[in-house]
């Protein structure tokens, strides 16, 4: 189980276990403080509107955008799509 926001960074696979979304992959795409990250998907969850989550209630995968991270981080656009690329190609959807 996850505990803190330093076990996170942007760009990393997340899986949610609790929630409305439980078992969907998403994204990192923020980290708000130690206990809550912004998530999406490019699907149900767009970047216009990413979703809140505790940290608690996600499991940290094994995958991981480097692409998608240093966009984010250098302010450079990313679009939905690309998102759900991402997402597709862990191949666990």
């Amino acid at each position: 189980m996850l505990n803190s926001s330093k076990e996170l960074e942007i760009g990393q696979f997340v899986k949610s276990k609790a929630g409305r979304d439980k078992d969907r992959i998403f994204i990192v795409i923020e980290i708000v403080d130690e206990q809550f990250v912004k998530i999406a998907d490019g699907d149900i969850r767009k970047l216009e509107k990413p979703k809140m989550k505790k940290i608690k209630h996600l499991i940290k995968l094994k995958f991981f955008s480097e692409d998608l991270r240093e966009k984010i981080e250098n302010d450079k656009k990313i679009t939905n799509a690309m998102l759900r690329k991402e997402v597709e190609k862990t191949g666990l959807i």
